[in-house]
């Protein structure tokens, strides 16, 4: 049986529950932040309390199964760079662990993600948020993605963008552009003074990078 703990961390309103559950039968513990309460302890992988907001099922049983490197530097904070050569592979599950890691993952949720308009966006309109995207905020510094003509570019400090669109959930990136530092205090993404149409653009572009489009 689940019980359930709400709290207020960083002007959110977390839901998360207190049983173990297979995630921390795992270990994920061990590397990841999977309470928001844990502030005392340094983690050296992405935090996972939010897991359910930010990850679509498909893509994160996939990746349970078959691990991806998504961040090529590591998990970096304010603390410095990590090194390539010195990432530990993430574990890979089999098929019934993963369908029930995902399972439980996506019970960690931030209450009430605010709606995103699922328009698609105009050639001409995708093709000027990509400049905004590469040029006006610079987000192709840190962060590999792909170009208008489907090849992967882009820095390596931040996670990779390639697939972004099948990975991610468009309400979290909504809230993760406008708010970043409610989720990682310490992380190095800047929070951008976007209008709420720059913003609902920007996730729509965002959601379109996914890996069946490189070429």
């Amino acid at each position: 049986m689940k019980t359930w703990i709400t709290i207020i961390f960083c002007g959110l309103l977390i839901s998360t529950h207190a049983s173990a559950g297979i995630v921390e039968e795992k270990g994920c513990g061990s590397c990841h932040r999977l309470h928001p309460e844990d502030t005392e302890k340094s983690f050296t992988a992405p935090d996972l309390y939010y897991a359910g907001n930010k990850f679509q099922p498909k893509w994160l049983k996939q990746f349970l199964r078959n691990p991806e490197v998504i961040r090529p530097a590591g998990f970096i904070t304010d603390s410095g760079l990590s090194q390539t050569e010195n990432l530990s592979k993430h574990p890979s599950f089999t098929k019934d662990e993963a369908n029930a890691l995902a399972d439980n993952l996506m019970d960690f949720k931030i209450s009430k993600p605010s709606p995103i308009a699922s328009e698609p966006l105009s050639k001409g309109l995708r093709s000027k948020i990509k400049y905004q995207f590469e040029r006006t905020f610079g987000c192709i510094s840190c962060h590999q993605s792909l170009n208008l003509a489907g090849k992967v570019r882009g820095g390596i400090s931040g996670p990779s963008l390639v697939n972004a669109g099948n990975r991610l959930q468009a309400e979290w990136v909504s809230d993760w552009l406008n708010t970043p530092e409610a989720y990682m205090v310490k992380g190095r993404m800047p929070r951008y003074k976007m209008d709420p149409t720059t913003l609902g653009q920007f996730t729509q572009f965002i959601m379109t990078l996914k890996k069946e489009k490189i070429k």
